[in-house]
């Protein structure tokens, strides 16, 4: 098991620490209802250093990209990111993945921490164009500053203006005293804020700042249960979970950076699956009843007959309602169609609703 540069602060903090992705990593601190409305209505801190990061360099970095990645990352300019999906040959997805353009030839590939190494290898295999690549995954470390009060508390640690970074945009800068920082508007709780790319050597620094900085703003630090629970409510796919090496793009509801004006590993078959239709779909659903629905649990039709599988489900701390994320046949999947989620045997009547669960 693995430690993150910051785990023995969150052991301090009273953490409770769980194994994820081969990391020890801290599920939650004082409860996940607290830490998501802290998220949602203030400032909160999360350590995701598990996330692996490669760098790839040279004339051919972009050719590199776009041949394995789904999204059009030609249009990036530097300090743009982008979000994308490395598609495998049998129609599936191998990874979800941030692309940010740091320089001309230079592009940093955020991936699944769970995927590292099958990323790496899988990157590595279609790179006959020369490009130069690093996996520096182990020496950085990447904290996630999110709310609607993240520019307002964290101001006062750069000099860069945090209010005009637009969504999905970046800078370089100094920040919380270290300089060369990226700091990304790139969150994944739906409520605002920044992700901090920095050293291993310097995050502890960066991370009692952030604090020092934040406490008048009530900031607090925030696990992965919130984390779940925050990019759900959002619609958010969390891979292993909704989108795995059997789920199309397409399936999954991520035809939007599915871009056919370029060739990309098995865009062929993808684009006549556009045409075709697709036989099932990712669908957001709400219970009408009581119950829970979680990862796994059979979604049914009306009639009791098995067609799809909740793939993402919680109890909503925002909305006080259950959710879930599921696939099921394209008949059911419009909105207000009436499926049933099967909780210990017993049929749950839900409803498809449209996306995002949580609307500010």
């Amino acid at each position: 098991m693995k430690n993150t540069t910051l785990s023995h602060v969150h052991e301090s903090l009273g953490a409770k620490m769980v194994p994820f992705a081969g990391y020890n990593m801290p599920v939650q601190y004082e409860g996940v209802n607290t830490e998501h409305e802290t998220v949602r209505n203030g400032v909160g801190v999360f350590d995701v250093s598990h996330m692996g990061e490669f760098l790839l360099t040279g004339e051919n970095a972009l050719a590199l990209i776009q041949k394995v990645t789904s999204n059009d990352a030609s249009v990036l300019e530097i300090g743009r990111a982008q979000y994308s999906c490395l598609p495998n040959n049998e129609g599936g997805i191998i990874d979800d993945l941030i692309i940010y353009k740091i320089k001309e030839d230079q592009y940093l590939l955020v991936v699944n921490a769970s995927n590292i190494e099958k990323d790496w290898n899988w990157i590595s295999s279609q790179n006959d164009l020369g490009v130069d690549m690093k996996n520096i995954s182990e020496d950085y470390s990447l904290l996630a500053i999110q709310g609607p009060k993240a520019v307002e508390a964290m101001q006062s640690l750069t000099s860069v203006d945090l209010s005009t970074i637009k969504y999905y945009h970046f800078e370089v800068a100094d920040f919380a005293g270290i300089e060369n920082v990226i700091i990304s508007a790139t969150g994944y709780t739906g409520s605002g804020g920044f992700e901090i790319y920095c050293k291993n050597s310097e995050v502890e620094q960066i991370w009692n700042k952030v604090f020092e900085a934040g406490a008048s703003y009530g900031i607090k630090p925030i696990g992965l249960a919130a984390r779940d629970t925050l990019r759900l409510e959002m619609g958010f796919c969390l891979y292993g979970n909704d989108i795995n090496d059997s789920t199309s793009p397409l399936e999954a509801g991520l035809g939007w950076i599915t871009k056919f004006t370029k060739e990309f590993t098995n865009s062929e078959n993808l684009k006549k699956q556009k045409e075709e239709g697709v036989s099932r779909k990712l669908i957001a659903f709400e219970l009408i009843d009581r119950g829970i629905p979680r990862h796994d649990y059979e979604i049914a039709d009306a009639n009791g007959n098995v067609v799809g599988i909740v793939t993402s489900g919680t109890q909503s701390p925002s909305l006080g309602k259950a959710i879930g994320l599921g696939y099921v046949p394209t008949a059911l999947s419009s909105v207000d169609s009436e499926i049933f989620i099967r909780i210990r045997n017993k049929d749950v009547a839900a409803k498809v609703v449209k996306l995002p669960f949580y609307k500010k």
